[in-house]
């Protein structure tokens, strides 16, 4: 599991020191507080961890970020300058791997203890983007290889991992929880064929592309869990899940998320809903489950952090600043009527 990162200078951030949890990981903020940078450099670490893993650090930078050039990544300051940022992670057996990336403005870099920290074992580590892709998955992943197309890598990641077919055997009883779960939800099962999602049910096959957004991402969901590459021992980043979801599924989101992590899963969201943060905080068993939330706020011009295991104890929360805001103008435009 993920257990710490060390920013300097790094894309947005000027000096950044998180501990994680491993269980679940909220991420909330302003926009431009670099919710979604920080869950790429963890992504992006965990990627090069894997003994699958083709791409140098520099390539999977590059795909995650798109930048003009590496050497922007490094935080914009007069002159040339240079950035880096660290990653540690402990094992099941208790041992502790670190990976530290240097770049400087002029795309120099240097990864240390990249030997030690992977590349010995396989891991599931997911990446769900903002927006959906299983509509657009047919012939995505091939034009994608071939082509230079202007994709964040995370979109061919996440159509690559849907398409695996499900894994043999029935399964455990938690996973099959999930899936029934999800069912009830999108009032089916997901089917892949061709490289076409559909969503099968009494009344025949249905398209992707004819479901509701919020939907589709239920029915991604499904297939992750359905091929296991959310399992024990995954690592799942969530970008936004509430996005084109109706308020009345996030409690089913939370639900699964729990359950994924009482199962082993560690688990990084980031969002803006008070909906979601707040089926979270009703939900979590402080007996059994592992939440930390991880407000990022502006202070002097740069990013800082702040990390509780209660929602309530944030003092930078600008969702519920927002909705308070809201219930006082509601309350005083009742009291005027």
């Amino acid at each position: 599991m993920l257990t710490e990162i060390k920013i300097e200078n790094f894309t947005a951030f000027d000096n950044l020191e998180i501990e994680l949890s491993e269980g679940i990981n909220v991420l909330i903020g302003a926009n431009g507080t670099g919710k979604t940078h920080l869950m790429k450099l963890l992504y992006g670490a965990m990627q090069q961890a894997d003994s699958n893993a083709v791409k140098t650090m520099d390539q999977t930078l590059q795909g995650l970020f798109l930048p003009d050039s590496l050497g922007r990544l490094v935080k914009r300051s007069l002159g040339r300058g240079k950035g880096e940022f660290t990653v540690t992670r402990k094992e099941e057996d208790g041992v502790e791997r670190s990976i530290r990336y240097e770049l400087s403005t002029l795309g120099k870099s240097q990864v240390i203890n990249s030997r030690i920290w992977g590349r010995q074992k396989q891991y599931n580590v997911v990446y769900i983007p903002v927006k959906d892709m299983l509509a657009n998955s047919p012939g995505f992943k091939s034009l994608y290889e071939k082509r230079e197309l202007y994709f964040e890598s995370v979109y061919a990641d996440i159509i690559t991992m849907a398409l695996l077919p499900p894994t043999k055997g029935p399964g455990s009883k938690e996973k099959g929880r999930m899936l029934d779960m999800i069912q009830d939800v999108i009032e089916g099962k997901v089917e892949k064929k061709n490289e076409k999602f559909y969503l099968k049910n009494g009344h025949g096959n249905l398209e992707f592309t004819l479901l509701a957004e919020g939907y589709r991402k239920m029915g991604l969901l499904y297939s992750l869990i359905q091929n296991e590459s959310i399992s024990a021992g995954s690592v799942l980043f969530w970008d936004e899940p509430e996005a084109n979801l109706n308020p009345r599924l996030a409690s089913k989101v939370v639900k699964i998320l729990l359950e994924l992590q009482r199962m082993g899963t560690q688990i990084f969201i980031a969002t803006h809903d008070y909906v979601m943060l707040k089926e979270l905080e009703l939900s979590t068993n402080a007996a059994q489950d592992h939440v930390a939330y991880h407000a990022l706020y502006m202070e002097g011009g740069k990013i800082k952090s702040q990390t509780t295991s209660e929602l309530k104890e944030i003092n930078h929360n600008t969702i519920n600043d927002t909705f308070d805001s809201l219930m006082v103008r509601t309350i005083g435009n009742d009291w005027e009527d």
